[in-house]
Order: C-alpha cells, then sequence, then structure tokens
C-alpha cells in the first residue's frame, strides 16, 4: 500500500508583508461556501477557526475536556459542543446535521507517536493524558475517530497528526488506518505539511490523512504550500507589548548565564552541558529573528533572541496563529492551548484546497 506523503522541505526567505495577525472579528467578513464542518479533539478550537478562515460552517465540535470546551465555547459559539469521549458520539440520537457533514474533521491526541522518547513502548498501554483528563490508550483513538467517521458517513475525513506517524513501525499503523478507510468506502491520502509554508510563523509539521468518499472521488488531492515563510520579526512587528507582560530572571540565574551563552537559533542545552557537565535544557531555545519560531509545544520555553525572556502570550499567538483577540482563562494555558492545537492558518490551507479540489 503506498500511502503517497507529499512534503516539502523549508526554504527560508524573508516574506514580503506581515499576514499574520488577524482577529475572531474578522471571521464575519469571510464569504461563506456553505460546508459543513464538525470537529472532534477539537481542543481550543485551532483547526476550527481554519475552518472558518476557509468559509465553512463550523456547526459543532466534540471533546472531553471541559476546559477546552470552556475556551471553545467561549471564542466560537458553536452550536452543538459535545463533552464526551470520542466513542461516544457512534449513536443514533445525534443532531440530524452531524449525518450531513461535508467534513469530520479530527485531531486524535498523539504524544505516542511523537519521535521524542521510548515511543514503542507506550503504544497499546492505558494512561492518564492531559489531552483528555482520563485514562486512555491514545493509539486507539484513531480508530475510535474512524468508527465515529463510518456512522455519520461525511463526504470528506481530515485528521491531522503528527510527523512521527510516518517514521518506523508507526508506517504499519498507518497502513491499518488506510485499509480501514478503504473497507470504510474512503479513498485515503497522507500529506506532511510544513506550517511555514502556510503562512504560519512556526516551522511545524504535521501529517493530514485526507480521504473522500468512493462516491464523489473524482480526482487526487494536491497539497503543496508554498507561501513565503514569515520570520519572528515581522510576525511581532506591529505588536505592543506591555512591559509587565515580560518576565526577565535575574542576573545571576541559570537561565541568564546560558541565555547569555547561548548563540542564536540553538538550544541552551549546549551552555548548560559546559557549565554541568550534564544534559538538559534541550526545551529551551533562543530564536533567531529572521527565521520562524521553532515547533511550539504544551512545553518547553521559547526565548526572545536580544531580550533574556521567554516569549509572551501576545508573541505566542503570533507564533501559532491564533487570533489577536482570542480569549484564554488562566495565566499559563496559553502555551498549552497553542502547542496542542493545529495553527489555523495551516488548517485554513488544507480545508481550502479539500474545498477547491474536493468539494466545489
Amino acid at each position: 500500500m503506498s500511502t503517497d506523503v507529499q512534503s516539502v522541505d523549508l526554504n527560508l526567505m524573508m516574506s514580503d508583508e506581515n499576514t499574520i495577525g488577524w482577529n475572531l472579528t474578522d471571521l464575519k467578513n469571510v464569504p461563506q461556501n456553505g460546508l459543513k464542518v464538525f470537529s472532534t479533539f477539537a481542543c481550543g478550537g485551532g483547526s476550527s477557526m481554519g475552518y472558518k478562515l476557509a468559509g465553512f460552517d463550523v456547526i459543532g465540535a466534540n471533546d472531553i475536556d471541559p476546559q477546552m470546551r470552556q475556551h471553545y465555547e467561549a471564542n466560537l459559539k458553536p452550536k452543538f459542543f459535545i463533552e464526551s469521549p470520542i466513542i461516544d458520539l457512534v449513536r443514533d440520537d445525534l443532531p440530524a446535521e452531524l449525518f450531513d457533514l461535508d467534513v469530520l474533521d479530527g485531531s486524535p491526541p498523539c504524544s505516542t507517536f511523537s519521535l521524542a522518547g521510548s515511543r514503542e513502548k507506550a503504544w497499546g498501554r492505558e494512561k492518564h493524558f492531559r489531552e483528555g483528563q482520563a485514562v486512555q490508550v491514545l493509539d486507539d483513538l484513531f480508530f475510535d475517530f474512524l468508527k465515529v467517521a463510518d456512522h455519520l458517513k461525511p463526504k470528506v475525513i481530515i485528521a491531522e497528526n503528527v510527523k512521527g506517524m510516518l517514521a518506523g513501525n508507526a508506517r504499519g499503523y498507518v497502513s491499518a488506518i488506510f485499509n480501514l478507510l478503504k473497507v470504510m468506502g474512503y479513498v485515503p491520502q497522507i500529506f506532511l505539511v510544513n506550517a511555514a509554508y502556510c503562512g504560519v510563523p512556526q516551522t511545524r509539521e504535521r501529517v493530514f490523512v485526507c480521504a473522500i468518499r468512493e462516491d464523489l472521488f473524482k480526482k487526487k488531492l494536491e497539497l503543496n504550500p508554498t507561501q513565503t515563510p514569515i520570520s519572528l520579526t515581522e510576525a511581532f512587528a506591529d505588536l505592543t507589548i506591555e512591559e509587565s507582560d515580560k518576565y526577565y530572571p535575574s542576573k545571576d540565574s541559570q537561565f541568564y548565564k546560558y541565555w547569555s551563552n547561548t548563540p542564536i537559533n540553538s538550544s541552551l542545552a549546549l551552555a548548560y552541558k559546559k557549565d554541568t557537565g550534564r544534559t538538559g535544557w534541550f526545551g529551551h531555545i533562543k530564536h533567531a529573528p529572521n527565521l520562524p519560531a521553532k515547533t511550539i509545544c504544551s512545553a518547553g520555553t521559547y526565548n526572545h533572541w536580544s531580550e533574556p525572556r521567554g516569549f509572551t502570550k501576545q508573541e505566542l499567538i503570533r507564533c501559532g496563529s491564533f487570533p489577536d483577540d482570542y480569549q484564554f482563562f488562566g495565566k499559563k494555558i496559553a502555551q498549552y492551548l497553542i502547542g496542542m492545537s493545529v495553527p489555523p492558518k495551516m488548517m485554513q490551507f488544507v480545508a481550502s484546497n479539500v474545498r477547491d479540489q474536493w468539494l466545489s
């Protein structure tokens, strides 16, 4: 079985203009195409905002996490929000609109497929994950998502996941997904997309499994993002950041010492090892002003190049292509939510191509 992976390499250049800043209020000006989406594993609505930017009607969402529901409802105001495990959507008493979807969207939690650590050892194990605040076997959730898709029979299925799905033993997992989609009556494809080519100032690579019902299939989908990458200098250019929003560790702190002795576009780990002889601080990155950000994760520290501090909430919002007026509840939730979400501008690119090539 060939998965026909499409990917692009990042060719870093400066973009002609800053196209990253936007607000939720801008969505009212987006021309509507009448296509309906329901989003599962919706988190704070990163993918949903991408569909909205592409003119889709996101009629509702599902997530197991009440904190994510709070953010989704406050910012996106959906017609439906179903707070439950994904498998609970396999039932007949759902709203009628869910049985007439153009797109079923989902981002099954993916930490067991990350390329970091001994990932295979985590496969098939029940664990308590923050992604759902429940004991789950995360590598089963993709198949639970497909059970929901088989129940609802949308025209198109779009699932996002980590690049690690394409590496090593996980390729057998992808083969099983493809085989099941074919049995369900869908024509699947898989793509590796870099967010930096989609208008997101972040080098975030993600896998998208896209499948269309056999009765609607006309041609293969093509996803070839070509937008010039946006540097952090460009992304932050029009931000007004209050000094009170910045946190500067003291000059006698370990962070200040390691940050001062780390070249731009490098991890503080080298300075830490030189100082202590031990390994650590790999998640602390001193970013380059002329490049997009490294991949933003729910953990880690993303540091400024000219000031000894981490990025502010406003800067992280820009790195994730979230709207500037997105409402967060809690001091530390912004990085977690942005790191767990599909960047809206990335999803806008995928959704626009699915709209134009498959659903127009």
